[in-house]
């Protein structure tokens, strides 16, 4: 399996993790090479099987797949993807299939978007971020609201029934992330990437002393409405309490 993660710059709340399985490696190294050049990670894959073994322990935002390959074709992938991840990517079906019925098929299998070959880099770099923007509709303003929790995403501060909590700027970035994909588990190389702009070369417990760190000083227990769980083999998860007061607010 060929995988290769580009480095982000820094945490822009834009930086996307990509996902591309295609068997024609021209275009994979052509695609990937394009993605490297931007802020987005870029995950890289020869075949159907790969990818899924990828989704299964990893976090995505958007995925290209080949229709025709081996191991699982890309509709399998989308439709198995759409029906038993929890949080699915935005899938885009990248492939030279050009029936009518073909596209029908893709899009009703779950996929966002259906991109016919060839075609430019340029065109295919903006319907990735257009399917990002149709998965995150609405999504985060400067201000959003949840429950007793306020957050400001542009200062990093965060208060609770109005007092400002005392976090650092990492601990800040990694609480409004919860925050952000309230239900969503999140991998532990996502989070890395999304928090310190990079899968970084630090040790693993950073992210554990981080975790446990917010959930004291935000005081993250039942009657304040949620709770960040550990997903075991795989990274964290911030639910919402069943029996607290609050509920995820929208975004102000």
């Amino acid at each position: 399996m060929e995988q290769v993660a580009a480095a982000t710059g820094s945490n822009s709340g834009a930086d996307m993790r990509i996902a591309i399985a295609d068997d024609d490696p021209e275009l994979l190294e052509q695609l990937g090479t394009a993605l490297d050049a931007t802020v987005h990670q870029c995950e890289r894959f020869r075949s159907g099987t790969e990818l899924a073994t990828f989704l299964k322990r990893e976090t995505c935002d958007v995925v290209l797949v080949d229709w025709n390959m081996p191991g699982r074709t890309g509709l399998e992938l989308v439709k198995w993807a759409t029906s038993s991840l929890q949080s699915p990517p935005a899938f885009i079906i990248l492939t030279s299939r050009s029936d009518k019925s073909d596209i029908v098929a893709g899009l009703e299998a779950g996929a966002v978007d259906y991109v016919v070959k060839p075609e430019s880099e340029e065109v295919i770099l903006a319907r990735i971020e257009a399917a990002h923007r149709r998965l995150n509709a609405g999504g985060p303003q400067r201000f959003g609201s949840f429950g007793a929790y306020k957050v400001d995403r542009v200062t990093k501060q965060i208060t609770r029934d109005g007092e400002v909590l005392s976090l650092t700027n990492k601990e800040a970035e990694l609480a409004i992330l919860f925050f952000d994909n309230l239900n969503r588990p999140l991998s532990r190389a996502y989070i890395f990437g999304e928090v310190w702009g990079s899968v970084p070369e630090v040790e693993s417990r950073t992210l554990d002393l981080h975790v446990s760190r917010i959930r004291a000083k935000l005081e993250l227990r039942p009657q304040h409405g949620f709770a960040i769980q550990t997903v075991f083999g795989f990274g964290y998860r911030m639910d919402r309490s069943l029996d607290g007061r609050a509920e995820a607010g929208e975004a102000q």
